[in-house]
């Protein structure tokens, strides 16, 4: 789970639900027969990915209501089984819950914790939503659906989480164990999306086969 501070608060209030909405599709376009797929996010399978969302929905919108989760909002170990027969319905509602926190401006104020830190909650906001934006192309990636990136309901989006990775990767240029891995190049003119995707370290042409890429 990311959620290095990179030292700023200086991101302000953006709508969660075009990227909650984006994802909650692509969960609910995984077929069981993909769950024991690898995914690019450091090799881990489908299932393993889709309880990691699950999860990362839980503890962020924790932090929007700067409600402190028993384990601080660390990021469980990923695994499967947890998932039960609801996956599809359960991580649907709980990436609605999610945009539903971080809705109110308040949620962008103050501090918060998340991943056992104490943040600024605009820095939390903006991690938070490069999990969802990220993630949710691991997913799509690794299920072969398409990641509408080009989308402009996403920019703002887009535009914070790359903000925030770029501040924390300016500070680690060989990557946050963890976190993500060194970036990797691409054209500066490239989708703002790829430019996301490698700061995290990920090959935006990844494909099935080719192996984790962070």
């Amino acid at each position: 789970m990311a959620t290095a501070d990179p030292g700023t608060a200086g991101f302000r209030p953006v709508d969660f639900r075009p990227a909650t909405d984006v994802v909650a599709r692509l969960v609910r376009g995984v077929r069981e027969e993909q769950l024991d797929l690898e995914t690019p996010c450091g090799g881990i399978s489908v299932g393993r990915l889709l309880d990691h969302i699950d999860g990362l929905s839980v503890a962020f919108a924790a932090a929007a209501r700067k409600e402190r989760l028993p384990d601080g909002g660390r990021a469980r170990e990923p695994d499967a089984s947890r998932l039960g027969e609801d996956w599809r319905d359960r991580l649907a509602a709980g990436l609605d819950a999610l945009a539903g926190a971080w809705r109110p401006e308040e949620a962008w104020e103050g501090v918060t914790m998340v991943g056992g830190l104490e943040l600024p909650a605009p820095v939390a906001g903006a991690s938070g939503l490069d999990e969802v934006l990220v993630h949710g192309w691991d997913l799509a990636a690794a299920t072969r659906q398409p990641f509408p990136g080009s989308d402009r309901s996403l920019t703002e989006a887009l535009e914070t989480a790359h903000a925030w990775v770029g501040s924390v990767a300016a500070q680690n240029p060989e990557g946050v164990p963890g976190l993500f891995g060194p970036s990797v190049a691409v054209p500066e003119d490239a989708p703002l999306l790829d430019r996301l995707l490698a700061l995290t370290g990920r090959d935006p042409g990844w494909e099935p086969g080719r192996g984790p890429v962070v």
